[in-house]
């Protein structure tokens, strides 16, 4: 172990720091961040073991849960991950007087959350699922034990339920959801604009493979945008055709001519191969879109 330097901020002194900075300015921490990883390899307590302290543990996890939340706050997905992975060990450490992290299903429903917005949905089901098993090896091991996780801790529940309004094509549901009061502390709400991402990359998806040409008057409501000035960015950024106030996708057989150039299962993969489903989604969201036309 390197020998311990008298300048290094012991363990909680730095995680109240680190505490007071996700509070007040998370962007103040980056210092006080690479300081605390000195410090935890200072005190061996980047990986638990029954060699450190009970105590010193479960301080160096709160120190990287902090971490995990700045790097949201920061905008760092990168580092998030980082954290995540991190923390695992402690997480599935298991010694005497060593309780359980508060705070660990809120990291970890962010983790879900990210995954979902990246559309990372396999590694997003066997992250729930671990937990699922885990909750049955240390509960009663009955099915309503084994869910109960899933169904009554927010922070699980709100991925969870996103993931199934995704997966519905619900995306209305999901952009109220993102806005709306159920969103479960202010992480998760810093999502929102990858989740609107999403969102209109999954209707796009819909609706170039089932029309061929939207207005754009439509489509401003449709993909959740602000003017139709954003709406013809978000229209080239895709690719997609702008004239006489219309936006014209490619058709069907270019679509596929692009997919197997570019070795991907192309967009009608991304949200199932039903094309009738596909019509009937974007035919509600259209319906939704005109909806909105006539509060606004």
């Amino acid at each position: 172990m390197p020998p311990h330097s008298s300048s290094t901020p012991d363990l909680p002194t730095l995680l109240h720091t680190l505490q007071h900075a996700l509070q007040t300015n998370p962007s103040s921490a980056q210092r006080e961040l690479s300081t605390a990883k000195i410090a935890l390899l200072h005190s061996n307590a980047l990986i638990p073991s029954a060699q450190t302290a009970t105590s010193t543990l479960q301080t160096a996890r709160s120190i990287l849960e902090t971490g995990a939340l700045i790097s949201i706050h920061l905008k760092d997905p990168s580092a998030f991950v980082r954290y995540w992975s991190q923390l695992q060990p402690f997480y599935d450490y298991s010694a005497p007087d060593y309780s359980p992290s508060p705070d660990r299903s809120k990291i970890t429903g962010l983790y879900l959350l990210l995954l979902l917005s990246q559309g990372d949905y396999a590694a997003f089901h066997t992250v729930l699922e671990g937990l699922v098993a885990a909750e049955g090896e240390g509960g009663s091991g009955t099915g309503s034990g084994n869910a109960s996780i899933v169904e009554n801790d927010p922070y699980i529940r709100y991925p969870v339920e996103l993931e199934r309004s995704l997966m519905e094509g619900s995306y209305d549901q999901v952009w109220k959801d993102t806005m709306g009061e159920g969103v479960p502390g202010d992480e998760f709400a810093l999502f929102s604009q990858d989740f609107l991402h999403t969102i209109r990359r999954g209707i796009g998806s819909c609706a170039q493979s089932s029309y061929p040409s939207l207005p754009i008057s439509s489509a401003k409501n449709l993909f959740f945008l602000d003017s139709e000035g954003a709406v013809v960015d978000f229209a080239r950024e895709n690719g997609w055709s702008v004239e006489d106030g219309r936006i014209y996708f490619p058709k069907v057989d270019e679509l596929g001519a692009a997919a197997v150039a570019g070795g991907e299962e192309g967009v009608v993969g991304e949200i199932g191969g039903d094309v009738g489903a596909q019509k009937e989604t974007i035919q509600n969201m259209v319906g939704y879109a005109r909806e909105l036309e006539m509060i606004v």
